[in-house]
C-alpha cells in the first residue's frame, strides 16, 4: 500500500484507517490464493520501488500495489514502477477504467492504473480507493491470476 497517511499511522503506532487491506485479503483468500505480505510505504518513488523489488526477490508471482496513483504531486506510484516494466499490460488500465465508468461515470477518467511484467512477476498498480481495488480484483485480476502466472512461468519470465 502506498499512502503517506497509512505510513504515518503505522510509524506512530496508531490504529490504521486502512479499509482496503482487510477486503483485499478476504477476496484473495476466497479465490483460493494467499496474501504473502503487506507493506505500507509513503508516496516516495524509491521506497515504492524497493518494496516491489523485495516482493519480486521473495518469489511473488503477482504484486499488487494500491495507492499513489492520483493526480497530486505526491502520487508517484505509476511513474516509479512503470520504468521497471519489461512488458506492459495496457489492457488492464483500459479495462479498469471501463469497469469504473460503468460504476461511477465520467469520473473514471481520473482512474490511473497500470500493469506490467518485471523479472517474471506481474505487477498491478491500483488506485487506493477500496471500490477501485474491489473492482480490479473481482473483475480483472483474480479471474485471470492463474492464467497470467502460467504464461509468465511458461515463458521463463
Amino acid at each position: 500500500m502506498v499512502s503517506d497517511t497509512r505510513y504515518r499511522e503505522e510509524r506512530e503506532g496508531r490504529e490504521s484507517s486502512d479499509e482496503t487491506t482487510p477486503m483485499f485479503k478476504r477476496l484473495v483468500e476466497q479465490a483460493g490464493y494467499r496474501l504473502i505480505s503487506r507493506v505500507v510505504v509513503p508516496d516516495e518513488a524509491e521506497m515504492i520501488v524497493e518494496a516491489v523489488e523485495r516482493a519480486v526477490r521473495d518469489g511473488a508471482d503477482i504484486v499488487v500495489t494500491s495507492g499513489g496513483t492520483g493526480l497530486s504531486k505526491r502520487d508517484v506510484t505509476l511513474e516509479a514502477l512503470s520504468r521497471l516494466f519489461e512488458k506492459r499490460i495496457p489492457g488492464f488500465g483500459e479495462l479498469l477504467r471501463l469497469e469504473s465508468y460503468r460504476e461511477i461515470g465520467s469520473a473514471a477518467m481520473l482512474t490511473r492504473a497500470d500493469a506490467g511484467v518485471y523479472k517474471g512477476t506481474i505487477i498491478f498498480c491500483l488506485p487506493g480507493s477500496p471500490n477501485a481495488v474491489h473492482t480490479a480484483l473481482t473483475k480483472l485480476i483474480l479471474p485471470e491470476a492463474e492464467h497470467l502466472a502460467f504464461h509468465i512461468k511458461k515463458e521463463g519470465g
